[in-house]
Parts: structure tokens; C-alpha cells; sequence
């Protein structure tokens, strides 16, 4: 009979991993499983090894953040739309900083390259739905414009998760965010009247 594979376990292997990393010790087959109840089979039981560790482990990062950004539902407004979607992102790294800081690390494949570029093709289609609108200037590139707000975002996340700047600074991406859309031709009232309204989701 097959035993049915249990997903927590998968996830407390993935997290336990990435917490292991952080703080800089040896992830071996034995030291990932200590303390955790599972055996070391359990590693090729889910993952087919630690080399399928590896690849999993970022994967999970990218996994759960569209998950996140998958929540946020489209509304008559794409500019407070995208600073609900910026305001996921950074949610969902302060809810997994251990898996934040392995998702941009190369050194680890991925098991979808795919899953990462998703990412940023979501905030492209909010850049588009923007500029239909007529919020943005027909001349802006939503692909440029895109990785503007997610260097942003990600800039925010980084010195965050790891300990530079306070939670509450995540507050600096609404004035962040504000400048960057009226520079694409936003109104600066509306404009930050519709950030402010995305960036609710942020938890502060």
C-alpha cells in the first residue's frame, strides 16, 4: 500500500531548510531532519534527494507568492490594484523571510523557471490595465515600468527581512510608489489616494 505523502511535512522540511540557511549552518540529511519527527527518508520520500531539495526550496518561495498575489482582486482602479499587488508582495516576505532571501538566489535552480518571470508579467498586465484606463501615458513601457515598482518592492523586502530597516518602513512605498506612477502621467492626488488604498494590505 502507498502512504499518502502528507504536504506539512514538505513544508516544515522547506522552511526548516531555509531557516537553516540563514543562519548559516550545515543542511545535511541528518541536521535537516532533527527535532523535526521525520526520518531522512523523508527527504527522498518528497523532494527524490537534497539536490531536489534544493530546487524545491526556491520553488516554495515563488509558489506561495502567487498564491499571495493571487488574492488580490481586480477593481475599477488598476493604480490602487498595483499597490495591492506590491502590498502582497511584501506581506508575503515578511510571512517567509527564510524562503524570501532563497527565491533570487541563482545558485539554486528552479523546478519552473517560469513561476518567477509570472511574478513580474502580473504587474506588466496592471502597468497595461493602467494605461488603458488612461491613468499612465500611452507612451510608457509596461514592461519598464513593471520592474521599476518591483525593484521598489523587493528593495523594501530585502532591507526588512534582513534586519537593516524596521517592519514599519515598508510605510516608504507609498510615497515610493506615488512618485514612480505620476512620472508615468498619474495625477498626484488620485494617484496617491489609490496607493494608499492598495497599501492597506501591507501588515504592518
Amino acid at each position: 500500500m502507498v502512504r499518502t505523502k502528507d504536504p506539512s511535512i514538505r513544508a516544515l522540511l522547506i522552511d526548516r531548510a531555509a531557516q537553516m540557511l540563514r543562519t548559516r549552518r550545515p543542511v545535511t540529511l541528518r541536521s535537516l531532519v532533527a527535532g523535526t519527527g521525520a526520518s531522512t527518508m523523508a527527504v527522498y520520500t518528497y523532494f527524490g534527494g537534497m539536490e531536489g531539495l534544493w530546487k524545491a526550496l526556491r520553488q516554495e518561495g515563488f509558489t506561495r507568492l502567487a498564491a499571495e498575489l493571487a488574492k488580490v482582486p481586480a477593481t475599477a482602479d488598476p493604480v490602487r490594484d498595483l499597490a495591492a499587488l506590491s502590498a502582497a508582495y511584501l506581506s508575503n516576505a515578511m510571512d517567509n523571510p527564510d524562503l524570501y532571501r532563497v527565491m533570487f538566489d541563482a545558485t539554486f535552480e528552479l523546478e519552473d523557471s517560469k513561476a518567477a518571470d509570472e511574478t513580474l508579467h502580473c504587474l506588466v498586465r496592471g502597468v497595461e490595465r493602467a494605461k488603458s484606463a488612461g491613468r499612465f501615458r500611452d507612451d510608457i513601457d509596461p514592461l519598464e515600468l513593471a520592474v521599476q515598482g518591483w525593484a521598489i518592492g523587493h528593495g523594501l523586502a530585502s532591507l526588512v527581512t534582513t534586519g537593516p530597516l524596521p517592519r514599519q518602513a515598508l510605510a516608504h512605498g507609498v510615497p515610493l510608489l506615488t512618485a514612480l506612477f505620476v512620472s508615468a502621467g498619474d495625477d498626484p492626488g488620485r494617484c496617491r489616494r489609490s496607493i494608499e488604498q492598495g497599501w492597506e494590505q501591507v501588515r504592518l
